[in-house]
């Protein structure tokens, strides 16, 4: 083995090799065990959050795997057609072209062609995070057998009268040209205005008060045009009498009803309230209740068939509304058409005031325009007859949530369900399989021979397929079973559906694991006609935020790419990473400048394996993930760490006994393999319970610990002394080789290309079969080797060797000078049969001379003394250390440290230093002068403890 561990030259040749011997693939053998990748959009690079589920995905399958089960994880992309499309648009932009000058098939072309460009980044970058995802099954949700898939739910959907077309408000993102659902609507809280405007009373009438008109509040003026009707509650005293007459829309002169609907708060305002059912989603359902006119101020569908909807898209006035809109205002922008429409009001004497007022703004998540409710031709899903059984799959247990709280989340979205809107105004993504005739009647079908065939439609009979395309989560929601040959009955549907987790972010519960049970349970049935879930659990992960707790994102510059870690990147290209894309140069400049202070010397290089241990790690059920690069290289150490102890091990491992030689076991034997016991039992409990975290703890401690800080140290005695039995010796090295191994394989899920390096040279002394640790048994734990009386001597002998430590540190006494120690009080008959026992290695491992139990009032030397148990170890002084000049030295470094409290403590009692620091930089502050404090306080008991000497 080379001296120095390198990741990057084991990590690709081992992927190349896996992946060339197809290991990843199921084995054929064993009861199945699947996950289905949540497929990354192809609209560029995996981020950290894609890195953080890989490692906890490949951690689960890489475990299974090892336990003899029939393991399935499978890779694919998703088309992701607003995002993708969106980015193919700007790059054209770029170019100066536009996708209405190339057309849909030259559009569609280029999009393809982006795909074939981005997928292949994507798979890159999944293989050199150590994925063993089954590439021969790597699926496309635009892939033809995907698309025949999505036809198919559509049309099963459809004939179960569960997809339906209907005029209905939808969210309209006038940027993008498209519906989008309500989860794609990020409301922003912003400072608007509250305009209160006159509506004069018709036929006479008069308000309790006498006056005239009544005063309606609203945030947005322009929409009073499609005003239906001006609505009160019926309990209001003041407008009662009003209720049934009519007033007269300013500007518009057509009369409109005062409604009576509880709606209304009589707290809010004047307690009267347009209503506009064509352009907003409360007055809409107020408007079904009274049966007002849908009075659509935007521009208008085309009078044309409905597949071939042509839309004026950008939120500009309509030439008029049943004929009655004012000239004026035609073709406005809506916001422009505000300004006209409130200075209208003004000069007719009609504006009463304008209010400060705080809003929450509806914007698309991706444009980040303000959305738009309009009235439109879509096609929706039925969504309350699928929800039932989905909630009931999750009440009976079919499905658990891990962490369990995130069964609320969906329960609460579940039971509130509105109908799914799944049509978009797109070119990019499956086509709806519908078709039109000339009277604008619709045919369902799979394709138009279906349609012709089902209908008795001949050739003369026009027809026409729907423009729009389905929302991307409809063929997502597919995922888990049309991935396996759906619709068709194929062995690998039967073998590995249902599957077993899907490892996912708490963000999509709705958009994506909702619908997933949805769809399955209604499209995928078992021989007796029962619903198949598509998973039967669901681990939900939190969101990687940086070291602050920030989350990352491109605007504040905070974004890492996994790969820079694995592989490195020197400064200069991580800032212009962190720059690139961003249209505000003063926001650049602050991110290069960020990037410089972080990162002084770019991000070294730290390899896949201490990036997926630390993933691990961090991974607490549900919580958000802070990620510390500190945290990265202190598993780039335990890498090291595990390297070196495998060289000592490898170069000690010849003669263990592979060939049935006899052995005896040291106590330190017996003590490591007992622990190793627990740890086995430990990391399986943890990872059968998705504690990710506490089986790589668990983990750390064995190897770190006790494996490599006292084991090896502990076999050192052995093989050194050349008066041990051979067939101890031998006991000892086949320890050292069987252990590592063991440990090895458990680490092994976390870790996949140091532990295969290593096994592959450890594995003939182990005695181990096969070509690869990723197909070797998981390790059982066996009871019977656990050793209690073991545990407790070795615990007692470190206690002892860790005071002699102690009191060398304390007092300034190098690790290589010979002691001499004293055993007083308390001193147990067990306590003498341990250091009986264990003579020769205290005496070679703490370095001492000699071991003597003071009896009872013998007079001990003057000297250093700690407690193991209630027994009193000393160390005698006497020309061990110069007191004077050692407690010079103390003196020295406690004024250092008493001037460094000073300092600290003066600036965080400072108010404008604290008032104007970032809290990150006073929580460091902080944490410097506690560090001091308690340093200050070991240096005092040392300097007492040398002057008591």
């Amino acid at each position: 083995m080379d001296k120095t561990y390198q990741p990057h030259a084991i990590e690709t040749s081992w992927y190349q090799t896996w992946e060339s011997e197809n290991y990843f693939a199921p084995q054929g053998v064993g009861d199945s065990y699947t996950i289905m990748i949540p497929p990354p959009n192809v609209t560029g690079s995996l981020h950290m959050g894609h890195g953080f589920n890989n490692a906890i995905m490949d951690a689960l399958i890489r475990f299974r795997r090892m336990q003899g089960r029939n393991t399935l994880w499978q890779p694919g992309t998703d088309h992701a057609g607003i995002a993708t499309q969106m980015l193919v648009e700007r790059r054209l932009e770029a170019q100066g072209v536009s996708r209405h000058e190339l057309g849909r098939e030259k559009f569609l072309d280029k999009i393809w062609e982006w795909k074939a460009e981005s997928g292949g980044n994507i798979s890159r970058q999944i293989r050199r995070l150590g994925s063993s995802v089954d590439w021969s099954r790597e699926r496309f949700t635009m892939d033809d057998g995907l698309s025949e898939a999505v036809k198919e739910a559509f049309v099963r959907l459809h004939e179960d009268g569960l997809i339906y077309r209907g005029k209905r408000l939808v969210n309209w993102d006038t940027k993008l040209h498209t519906a989008i659902s309500d989860l794609e609507v990020e409301n922003h809280d912003e400072k608007g205005h509250l305009w209160n405007l006159r509506y004069p009373l018709a036929d006479g009438a008069k308000t309790a008060e006498g006056l005239d008109y009544l005063i309606v509040a609203t945030t947005r003026p322009e929409t009073m045009l499609g005003d239906a009707a001006v609505a009160v509650n019926p309990q209001d005293e003041r407008y009662k009498a009003l209720i049934g007459k009519f007033v007269e829309l300013p500007l518009v002169g057509r009369r409109i009803p005062i409604i009576a609907d509880d709606y209304c708060d009589p707290e809010f305002g004047t307690g009267c309230v347009k209503i506009t059912p064509a352009h907003d989603f409360n007055d809409y359902e107020v408007g079904k209740r009274h049966n007002l006119p849908l009075l659509n101020i935007f521009d208008k569908n085309a009078n044309v068939l409905p597949a071939a909807q042509v839309f004026n898209l950008d939120g500009t006035l309509n030439e008029s509304v049943d004929g009655s809109l004012p000239a004026a205002y035609a073709g406005l922008d809506r916001f422009e058409a505000r300004k006209q429409i409130v200075a209208a009001f003004d000069a007719a004497g009609l504006l009463v005031s304008v209010d400060d007022h705080a809003l929450k703004v509806p914007k698309g998540d991706r444009s980040g325009t303000i959305i738009e409710p309009w009235l439109t031709d879509q096609w929706y899903v039925s969504t309350k007859p699928l929800a039932e059984p989905a909630i009931a799959a999750v009440e009976d247990g079919r499905i658990a949530f891990v962490p369990k709280q995130y069964e609320n989340m969906y329960f609460s979205w579940m039971r509130d369900i509105q109908d799914w809107c799944i049509s978009r105004q797109l070119w990019w993504g499956h086509r709806i399989p519908a078709w039109y005739d000339e009277s604008g009647k619709v045919y369902v079908g799979r394709d138009e021979a279906e349609v012709r065939a089902k209908n008795n439609l001949g050739p003369e009979i026009a027809l026409q397929q729907d423009n729009d395309v389905l929302d991307t989560w409809f063929s997502s929601g597919l995922w888990t079973f049309s991935t396996l040959g759906w619709p068709e009955k194929t062995k690998a549907l039967e073998t590995f559906h249902s599957t077993d987790v899907l490892v996912t972010g708490f963000d999509i519960i709705f958009f994506w694991v909702a619908r997933m049970i949805m769809l399955t349970m209604h499209l995928v049935k078992n021989e007796d006609g029962t619903p198949q879930v598509p998973f039967k659990t669901v681990y939900v992960h939190g969101l990687v935020r940086d070291g602050q707790g920030q989350k990352m994102s491109k605007s504040k510059g905070n974004v890492l790419d996994p790969l820079d870690i694995v592989d490195g990147i020197d400064l200069e290209t991580l800032v212009e990473k962190r720059t690139s894309g961003l249209m505000q140069p003063q926001l650049a400049k602050k991110i290069e400048k960020q990037t410089r202070q972080e990162f002084a010397d770019g991000i070294a290089s730290y390899g896949t394996d201490a990036l997926r241990f630390t993933f691990c790690s961090l991974a607490s059920t549900g919580r958000d993930i802070k990620f510390d690069m500190g945290r990265v290289e202190g598993y780039r150490n335990f890498c090291n760490k595990i390297w070196n102890a495998a060289r000592y091990v490898l170069d000690k491992g010849e003669d263990c006994g592979q060939n049935g030689e006899a052995v005896e076991l040291s106590l330190a034997d017996r003590w490591i393999i007992s622990q190793l016991q627990r740890t086995e039992a430990e990391v399986t409990r943890q990872l059968d319970q998705f504690r990710f975290d506490l089986a790589a703890q668990a983990l750390y401690e064995f190897i770190w610990n006790q494996y490599c800080d006292w084991y090896l140290e502990l076999s050192k005695p052995v093989l050194w002394d050349e008066t041990a039995p051979v067939e101890r010796q031998r006991g000892t090295r086949r320890t050292l080789v069987r252990v590592l191994e063991v440990a090895l394989r458990l680490a092994h899920p976390f870790m996949p290309f140091i532990t295969e390096e290593i096994w592959q040279r450890l594995a003939p002394l182990a005695g181990a079969q096969g070509k690869t640790i990723m197909l070797q048994p998981w390790p059982v734990a066996n009871e019977a080797r656990i050793d209690q009386a073991a545990e407790d001597d070795i615990e007692w002998l470190k206690g002892l060797m860790l005071a002699v430590r102690n009191i060398r540190g304390e007092m300034n006494i190098g690790p290589g000078k010979p002691l001499q120690l004293f055993l007083k009080k308390n001193v147990s008959a067990e306590d003498q049969r341990r250091l009986s026992e264990n003579d020769y290695l205290l005496k070679k491992l703490a370095k001492l001379e000699s071991m003597t139990v003071l009896t009872e009032g013998a007079e001990a030397p003057l000297s250093a003394t700690a407690l193991v148990g209630d027994m009193e170890v000393l160390v005698p002084m006497a020309g061990l250390i110069d007191k004077g000049a050692e407690l010079a030295r103390l003196d020295k470094e406690i004024q250092r440290l008493q001037g460094e409290v000073q300092r600290v403590g003066g600036k965080l009692s400072n108010a404008a230093f604290v008032d104007k620091a970032p809290p990150e930089v006073i929580a460091k502050e902080r944490a410097k002068l506690t560090e001091a404090e308690q340093a200050l306080g070991k240096l005092a008991e040392q300097h007492a403890r040398i002057a008591s000497l």
